[in-house]
């Protein structure tokens, strides 16, 4: 990576940015660099297999767009770019790791209800996103390759090196498993039955809730 500059200056555009990092100049590295590492950092953390991982393929990507730059010449479109060489560099490193196969029968996936809405409402999306953490590997990835990113099952299939059917099936494994860990985490939110109505305290508000999350079982 570039060395970071000694003295700072008042914030460039990003085109500017681009221009200057084109004439290879070190200060428009650095500071292209510094204003995407903090969410690239987060997209990289949610597919590599560890932080460590995740920083490694944060920095490999990195050099990827510096050496690819010229292919990127529209700066509306930059940041979907490096996010996309961010999660395929990412996901190279999950493939060199192989935590876990992704290899279950198509047949082995079924429809399963989304949780009714009341359900979601009470997760905050701090606990949503623990849930999605517990799924298996190969399941967690192609729902959020296709929920968040918007990737399409092709993409995805590409991306894994798996078929379109099986990318499919994860998905819906994906679903169908949240959905049970949706519906546990709001059994163990349920009042102790012990305390009579007029000693019950009062009901606390319903927690924060995430428009993604419907998402997740569209």
């Amino acid at each position: 990576m570039p060395a970071s500059p000694s003295s700072s200056a008042a914030a460039p555009s990003l085109a500017e940015l681009l221009a200057g990092c084109r004439r290879r100049e070190p200060a428009a590295q650095w500071a292209l660099y510094d204003r995407f590492v903090g969410p690239m950092m987060a997209v990289s953390q949610r597919y590599a297999p560890s932080v460590a991982d995740a920083e490694d393929a944060l920095q490999d990507a990195f050099v990827k767009v510096f050496q690819k730059l010229d292919e990127q010449r529209e700066p509306g479109a930059f940041a979907g770019w490096v996010r996309r060489i961010v999660i395929s560099t990412a996901i190279d490193a999950w493939h060199k790791r192989r935590l876990r196969r992704i290899d279950f029968d198509l047949d082995d996936a079924h429809h399963v209800p989304a949780p009714h809405a009341s359900a979601l409402d009470q997760l905050t999306v701090a606990e949503i996103k623990d849930l999605i953490d517990q799924l298996p590997a190969g399941c967690r990835v192609v729902m959020l390759l296709y929920t968040v990113e918007g990737y399409a099952h092709p993409e995805i299939a590409e991306l894994l090196g798996i078929s379109e059917s099986g990318s499919k099936a994860h998905l819906t494994r994906a679903r169908q498993r949240l959905s049970l860990l949706v519906q546990a985490a709001n059994r163990e939110r349920l009042p102790a039955p012990t305390a009579s109505p007029a000693t019950m305290p009062p009901a606390a508000p319903a927690a924060p809730f995430h428009p993604l999350t419907t998402l997740l079982f569209q």
